[in-house]
């Protein structure tokens, strides 16, 4: 059964006007987001220490091992964030492509501040942006669907989600989350405007930042009768457009500069990075075959999360309003749309709607509490992994 539109007492003690207000509501949100940002980094602090120790034991003369021990937080595709916001991707050369703009030059900029340097600054802006995110996520299912107890559940399980640990690493994914879920709240409470700006970074920060087209596609059709006059269709016009704008300006400066458009794409297909497109589950299916016959167990390994993600998405159509389910889908197909499925648990989490639907079970504190623990488990020994360079963040 869907969850309803919450009393209007409810969904008026959560909606601001004046920035005086806002800042105070946002002030509040942040706060209450704060013990479960603390303790998802404290476990992988704890992580990265439990990897030092133990590398040399677990992964003797393994060169690579020991380097990624050694970046920590910098590790994997934080380098290339890095070597990008230090020197610009004509020096980075042209794998670096596969990386958008918008979180290199969030580093780059606050980089510049004496004394911080960029590979601080990345780590800083992720965990800020993180945050952030998780007092967005908050306020967003507080006012949409009037239960303050599920907002703070979601909030808890978005910090603690077994691949939330790459919300404190210096990639992207902490930005384009908060830019999901800023445009949520634009497009629900139909402030369009808001919309628009965060869904044109969205696009800036990552190539799916476009899916966002979807869900405002929808709720831009569900308040079609709103919609008159030339200044709101102005509004709906750009937050419908401003995923693909975002994405777009960076493709067209890459056309510009290195003479081919898609070349952020292509790049991604190639081999060791997201792999060629391929139909949708093709490549959880032969890796199904494959580990029972004993080969790609590592691989494998992402069947029993896609499975999970999946009924979470049937979970999201039953309960939760039609563009966070659509959304959720969209994020889904699209991260199952390549014939790598490494790294599918950190885009998954893109999906933020899926956090919401898995805390709709967990209403009973017990169940709460369990869900929360095993799930900080997970996340502590996946970080663990991910240092020790055993599975790709």
């Amino acid at each position: 059964m869907a969850v309803g539109v919450p009393p209007a007492s409810v969904r008026q003690a959560v909606t601001v006007s004046g920035p005086r207000a806002t800042a105070k509501v946002v002030g509040s949100a942040v706060l209450a987001a704060l013990p479960a940002w603390v303790v998802a980094r404290v476990l992988v602090a704890a992580a990265l220490v439990v990897a030092h120790l133990s590398v040399r034991s677990v992964r003797p003369d393994n060169p690579v091992a020991l380097q990624r021990v050694h970046d920590g937080l910098l590790g994997w595709d934080a380098g290339w964030y890095r070597s990008i916001a230090d020197h610009g991707y004509v020096a980075a050369g042209r794998e670096s492509l596969r990386f958008f703009p918008l979180y290199p030059l969030l580093g780059r900029w606050l980089g510049s501040v004496p004394g911080v340097g960029t590979g601080v600054a990345l780590v800083v802006v992720a965990n800020v942006a993180a945050l952030l995110a998780m007092a967005a996520l908050l306020l967003l299912v507080r006012r949409d669907l009037g239960d303050t107890a599920l907002a703070g559940r979601s909030m808890w399980l978005l910090a603690l989600a077994p691949s939330a640990y790459s919300l404190v690493l210096a990639y992207s994914d902490a930005v384009l989350l908060l830019c999901s879920i800023v445009t949520f709240l634009g497009i629900r409470s139909r402030h369009w405007w808001w919309a628009a700006a965060a869904g044109l970074a969205a696009g800036a920060a990552r190539p799916v930042g476009v899916l966002l087209v979807v869900p405002v596609a929808l709720e831009l059709w569900s308040h079609r009768a709103t919609l008159r006059g030339p200044d709101r269709l102005a509004a709906g016009a750009a937050a419908l457009l401003a995923p693909v704008v975002g994405a777009g300006a960076y493709l067209v400066w890459v056309g510009h500069r290195f003479g081919d458009a898609w070349l952020p794409l292509t790049v991604q297909q190639q081999g060791g990075h997201r792999g060629q497109l391929a139909v949708p589950f093709d490549a959880m299916w032969h890796d199904g075959l494959a580990a029972l016959h004993g080969h790609h167990l590592g691989s494998a390994a992402h069947l029993p999360w896609i499975a999970l993600c999946v009924v979470l998405v049937v979970v999201a159509w039953r309960r939760l309003p039609h563009s966070y389910a659509l959304f959720s889908s969209a994020v889904l197909v699209v991260s199952l749309s390549s014939t790598n499925l490494d790294s599918f648990e950190r885009y998954a989490l893109g999906a933020f709607p899926l956090v919401v639907a898995a805390s709709t079970a967990t209403s009973r504190r017990p169940v709460e509490l369990a869900v929360l623990v095993v799930s900080a488990a997970a996340m502590t020994g996946y970080a663990t992994l991910a240092f020790l360079g055993v599975v790709v963040p």
